[in-house]
């Protein structure tokens, strides 16, 4: 099973900007999908932005433009830029990956954006 860890979160103020990382302690070039979903407090966890193997993004609407998700092989490394946050993108978020049915998650990073 592999192994997902998050960093990069914390507290930025309106109209501010975050790059996160997710750490897979495998090989991401063999796992099909790589995601990045987010659970604000009292509400159902949701697709923020998802890669897949060939580089094909998904975005939610609420993020389009303002989001890019992107995966460094060597590295094993999935990276989610925010850019323009607004209070409502505070959540934790939580990496995942999606290899054949086979899901795991990472244990979550807060973004708090307030002034």
């Amino acid at each position: 099973q592999v192994q997902l860890v998050e960093s990069g979160g914390g507290l930025v103020q309106p109209g501010g900007s975050l790059r996160l990382s997710c750490a897979a302690s495998a090989r991401i070039s063999s796992i099909y999908i790589m995601g990045w979903y987010r659970q604000a407090p009292g509400k159902q966890r949701e697709l923020v932005a998802r890669i897949v193997s060939g580089h094909t993004t998904t975005y939610a609407d609420s993020v389009k433009g303002r989001f890019t998700i992107s995966r460094d092989n060597a590295k094993n490394t999935v990276y989610l830029q925010m850019n323009s946050l607004k209070p409502e993108d505070t959540a934790v978020y939580y990496c995942n990956s999606d290899r054949g049915g086979v899901v795991a998650w990472g244990q979550g990073t807060q973004v708090t954006v307030s002034s």
